[in-house]
């Protein structure tokens, strides 16, 4: 149990907070879309008022599970895109490096941006759809930045490479769930047909000459 005394201490309260979102980690590798409060309490060690006390609901458990794994998966999407390669070597790996992600850790993924369809979720009101979409719209505007960083895209660059950079990302998370669901290809055919489709301006576009290049 936590004590006033811990919960004062510095330092205390977000390692915790970590302890916590790693025992969730463990329910919803195990649950995926149906991980539901009490059970990440039990795997926890604590009351589900505790866990209420550090994320408020359900909805604030999802946000911070789901900014750790974007975090981690865009520190991964970055790696790939800035390896020494060929730029369609990194369009490839940069794809492959997304749905490698997915496949490795499908039940994270289906909670992440499937709603639960048992009922007592539905009961609470909790529609993984309201909150999936800002975890979409970060990469997308992630991956934005890193095109306008290193493509040179003329005259209204900037608003190009947020087209781009949400399009891709809306491409790969549709293309991703398909691929999930029903595995009708190998995750290499997958990755070199979206390359093939992407590999149009992007191929011939020049690099910024004030950036690090793409």
């Amino acid at each position: 149990m936590e004590t006033t005394q811990q919960a004062g201490e510095p330092g205390a309260a977000e390692r915790r907070r970590r302890e916590l979102l790693e025992a969730a980690d463990r329910v919803v590798l195990r649950d995926g879309p149906k991980a539901s409060m009490n059970a990440i309490a039990a795997e926890a060690g604590i009351t589900k008022p505790i866990l209420y006390r550090h994320f408020g609901d359900k909805a604030g458990l999802y946000q911070a599970l789901a900014v750790r794994h974007t975090d981690a998966l865009l520190d991964s999407l970055r790696a790939a895109l800035d390896a020494p390669a060929e730029r369609r070597d990194r369009v490839e790996a940069t794809l492959d490096t997304y749905l490698a992600a997915i496949e490795a850790r499908p039940q994270v993924y289906r909670f992440l941006m499937h709603p639960a369809e048992d009922s007592h979720t539905a009961e609470r009101g909790f529609d993984v759809g309201l909150h999936s979409a800002p975890l979409l719209r970060r990469l997308g505007e992630e991956l934005a930045e890193v095109i306008g960083e290193r493509v040179d895209l003329g005259p209204g660059g900037e608003r190009l490479a947020r087209i781009w950079g949400h399009g891709i990302v809306g491409m790969m998370h549709a293309a991703g769930d398909w691929w999930l669901g029903e595995r009708p290809c190998e995750r290499a055919e997958l990755v070199a047909g979206l390359t093939d489709l992407l590999w149009g301006r992007l191929a011939t576009a020049g690099n910024r000459e004030d950036g690090p290049g793409f």
